[in-house]
Order: C-alpha cells, then structure tokens, then sequence
C-alpha cells in the first residue's frame, strides 16, 4: 500500500504541473518562468499533438495513473507502468523537441519531466514486488 501511496502522490504532482499548464493554454496567458523559455516552448507546434495540447494529454495521463495507484492487482499496476513509461518516453521526445528544435527550456516541462520519470520508476517497482491477486 505505500509504495501504491507514493504512486499516487507524485502523479498529483504531476496532475498539478499538468493542470497548471492546461489552464495556461487555454486562458491564453503566459506561464511564470524564470527561465525566460517557457512560453517559446508553449507556443511551438510541439506543445499540440494531433491538436491536443500536451498538457491536457499530460492529465489525462497521470489521472489515470492515480487511478491504478488506488486499484490493488497486477492488472492496475501494469496498466499504471505502461501508461507512466509511454509518459516518460513522450516526456523525452519533447524534451529533446525543446534542446534540439524549439532552442529553449521550459521549467514547468523539465519539472514534468522528473515527476514522469519518478512515477514511471515506482510503477515499475510495483509491477515487480506486487503480489499475485488471483
């Protein structure tokens, strides 16, 4: 239950920083930075995909997480590391997209990126040391 507890807690984190940059998106505003890149990155054509915006996927993503982080069972605990790991992948992509074609850095984007990689570790743990439920 613990290791389930932290799952939960770093994708409510995460849920945040998405949530935070889903509002910015659609209420057109600028996000606070003190990087100066955040709002380049926001607006590229790597902050949508297939129209959506990333943030919003990002939200999704990590409600979903959270969701298997309160079922018990292998299932809920392969369903939250699958989704967790194509996450962090993703999260990857994009943090390449902003080093090798947007040319600036997002701090919103890069505390992203540490929570995905957090949670996608935990999942993994738990896809390992969770107990048969069958």
């Amino acid at each position: 239950m613990r290791l389930r507890a932290w799952i939960g807690a770093a994708a409510v984190i995460g849920g945040a920083i998405a949530a935070y940059l889903t509002v910015v998106h659609y209420t057109h505003t600028s996000p606070i930075c003190t990087s100066g890149g955040c709002e380049k990155v926001q607006h590229s054509s790597y902050a949508q995909a297939g129209g959506i915006p990333v943030a919003v996927l990002g939200l999704v993503a990590y409600v979903c997480v959270l969701l298997t982080a309160a079922a018990r069972g292998v299932p809920a605990a392969l369903a939250g590391a699958v989704i967790a790991l194509a996450g962090a992948v993703f999260s990857g992509y994009l943090l390449w997209a902003q080093l090798a074609r947007i040319h600036a850095i997002c701090q919103w984007c890069i505390g992203n990126d540490v929570v995905i990689a957090v949670v996608a570790a935990l999942c993994v743990v738990r896809v390992l040391t969770e107990p048969d439920s069958t």
